[in-house]
């Protein structure tokens, strides 16, 4: 049986250079025969292809949708010939056969029409722009949060909601029972008005020195990991996991990554998760000297939002705590111990619920959401308006000053200078990659 798989790192890259994916020219699709599934055949199946098969990818994504029943994974993509390899033999390994396409250019696992899904686990930079060209090839998309910046977090909804795809994102927290028990005490008044919320993220150096230039690796497409963003030398440590975090090119660094988890049951808390913060200020900030990094890994940041409750976001440790006018309650550590002035408020079973039933973990809500119509745990718009709210204080560090935030005209209202940095050029040098 054919696959897409190339057979060395030489034939990979000579491959890619030739442009095997142009107009009109698309390799071809891998069909996976009835006689290999039995009653098992894709057809009956969500097939879907996974793009960026690293850590996360694999041991977290392609691991949960592999212990689902109701999809079958037909392709793994990877700029890394070798994370590329292993998940294509983790899917081979769990199903008993040779079905799975090993990928190298995205854009061809696009242009397979026997692929109803993607899966999608890059670096920051590249979530948004995958997610859309995989929405407008036809595909539902399940993606990493979050985006890199507010405009192209707008964009990403207009084009879901053109195209009519579902987009999810795998992100947990909704689904996490010490994360849902604070949001529902807090919305349904157990700590009576809300006043403040403080949040927790961890703090390490997350300091990574500059290092010379070298060449890049056989068996791995740069071109095609730095994408969209603008070009950076090659160096031993700029695209290790972490280190490509504190890259303003390639992310945002704790706060978004981090932040993005507590900081969501904060919004949901306060009625906040379709919406932003309206003030951002920067307390405190510092950006490692003599090092690589150009974001800050450690920050004192304080939101309001337009219902007048404030949010502090610190480099700590993991924790959540909620302030209000009649208690407290609160989780210290991430899944840590649930807090509370008093714990039977995290017990209590609410009448008129105001909050949605506890749904299960992103990657069953993805396949709930396509084939049987269930509510995304999240979806485009809160996706965007959660980055927002952690990218306006990105935005505030590097203007250092306070910048305000219009919600409804997603725009800093009246500041030309914070709202040039509501976008960024992008490159398209990894369209000939």
């Amino acid at each position: 049986m054919k696959t897409e798989k190339s057979t060395s790192s030489l034939s990979r890259r000579s491959t890619l250079k030739a442009g095997v994916f142009t107009a009109g020219a698309v390799a071809a699709p891998t069909i996976i025969p009835a006689s290999v599934l039995g009653g098992q055949a894709p057809s009956k199946k969500l097939t879907m292809g996974f793009i960026g098969v690293g850590n996360q990818g694999t041991n977290v994504n392609l691991k949960n949708f592999l212990s689902q029943d109701d999809c079958r994974v037909v392709a793994v993509c990877d700029v890394k010939a070798n994370n590329q390899d292993h998940a294509q033999q983790i899917v081979n390994e769990k199903y008993g056969d040779k079905g799975c396409a090993g990928i190298p250019d995205f854009r061809n696992m696009l242009a397979r029409k026997d692929i109803d899904a993607v899966c999608i686990s890059t670096p920051d930079h590249w979530h948004v722009p995958m997610s859309i060209l995989a929405m407008e090839a036809g595909k539902h998309v399940i993606s990493e949060k979050p985006t890199l910046t507010i405009a192209e977090g707008r964009e990403l909804v207009k084009v879901q909601k053109k195209t009519g795809k579902v987009f999810t994102v795998g992100l947990e927290d909704r689904a996490v029972i010490h994360y849902y028990k604070l949001a529902e005490a807090v919305r349904n008044g157990a700590i009576g008005d809300l006043i403040k919320i403080d949040v927790g993220l961890p703090y390490k150096s997350w300091s990574y020195p500059n290092m010379p230039e070298i060449p890049v690796p056989d068996d791995f497409n740069y071109s095609m990991w730095l994408g969209p963003a603008p070009y950076k030398p090659y160096t031993a440590n700029r695209t290790e996991p972490q280190a490509w975090r504190q890259q303003d090119a390639f992310a945002a660094g704790v706060l978004t990554d981090w932040g993005m988890h507590l900081c969501d049951t904060a919004q949901v808390a306060n009625f906040s998760e379709r919406t932003s913060a309206v003030k951002a200020e920067p307390i405190k900030f510092i950006v490692p000297k003599n090092s690589m990094n150009d974001v800050p890994n450690y920050f004192d940041l304080k939101f309001t939002y337009a219902n007048g409750v404030t949010m502090n976001v610190l480099s700590s440790q993991p924790r959540i705590m909620f302030y209000g006018t009649q208690g407290w309650c609160g989780c210290d550590g991430w899944r840590g111990q649930l807090m509370a002035h008093d714990k039977r408020i995290l017990k209590a079973r609410y009448e008129d619920n105001k909050i949605w039933k506890m749904p299960p973990y992103e990657q069953r809500n993805f396949l709930d959401v396509v084939l049987h119509g269930a509510k995304p745990n999240y979806d485009a718009e809160d996706l965007h308006r959660l980055s927002t709210t952690l990218l306006t204080g990105s935005i505030a560090m590097k203007l250092n000053r306070t910048v305000k935030w219009d919600p409804e005209k997603e725009e800093f209202p009246g500041d030309s200078e914070a709202n040039a940095l509501r976008s960024r050029e992008t490159s398209n040098d990894w369209k000939n990659a």
